[in-house]
């Protein structure tokens, strides 16, 4: 799978892209990432990409025409054009089901915003899925374009180690909070390892798993409890 980050700062990427579970899909080619700076399509000996808003207001906007020119040119360095998504408070919020859509592309194009944000006619004119990391204000765009990799890259065949681990996570499949989950030693400070765990009995295993999932859905985030029972036509 591929990503193109189109930004300001493509530097803020640099530590980013060589921790962890990115940097081993980046080094089996199992995903690619490409940083663009909306600089080297502005005009002029100063490359300005902003200016101030029309009726006035704090702040700078990005304009219209380096965006545009860098969208193009981008689109056009694969094959396959891909999907533009701009990062901003506007726009759809992120949950994993849209994770899962976003996953089923080949491309995307995360579109990172600054300042006091773009010129409307560059969202009525390129049209793109514009997603919310969450109901908060960022500086930018890109620390929601790296929640967006972060979050994608886990659906692409071979990133984990276990192609089941995805499936078992918080609002994986079930659309419920993940279960509790322990590891040695079987008791520490007095707190201990639930004894249906310790048992092998891999039936009851499960049945305590997706109860215990659903009392921390209810108990925590009640609203996910409400979407998937009526995603799945229960009352």
């Amino acid at each position: 799978m591929r990503f193109d980050v189109l930004t300001l700062f493509p530097e803020l990427f640099d530590s980013y892209l060589q921790q962890g579970l990115l940097k081993q899909a980046l080094d089996n080619q199992l995903v690619a990432i490409h940083r663009w700076n909306f600089r080297d399509w502005a005009p002029g000996k100063h490359r300005s990409v902003d200016d101030k808003p029309y009726g006035g207001g704090p702040g700078m906007l990005l304009m219209c025409q380096p965006i545009f020119d860098c969208v193009a040119a981008v689109q056009q360095e694969a094959a396959e054009p891909g999907r533009l998504v701009v990062l901003t408070p506007q726009g759809r919020r992120l949950t994993q089901r849209v994770v899962e859509e976003l996953a089923g592309y080949q491309r995307l194009l995360l579109l990172c915003g600054r300042y006091e944000g773009f010129d409307q006619r560059i969202i009525e004119g390129l049209q793109p899925l514009e997603i919310s990391a969450g109901d908060f204000i960022c500086n930018g765009g890109e620390v929601p374009a790296m929640v967006v990799i972060d979050s994608v890259i886990r659906l692409v065949p071979g990133v984990l180690g276990d192609e089941t681990s995805s499936k078992y996570e918080s609002f994986a499949e079930s659309g419920m909070l993940e279960y509790p989950q322990y590891t040695r030693p079987r008791e520490f400070q007095g707190m201990t390892v639930p004894e249906v765990l310790l048992n092998g009995n891999h039936a009851e295993i499960a049945k305590w798993r997706a109860a215990t999932s659903r009392e921390q859905t209810a108990n925590r985030r009640d609203d996910f409890l409400n979407e998937t029972e009526n995603r799945d036509g229960r009352t």
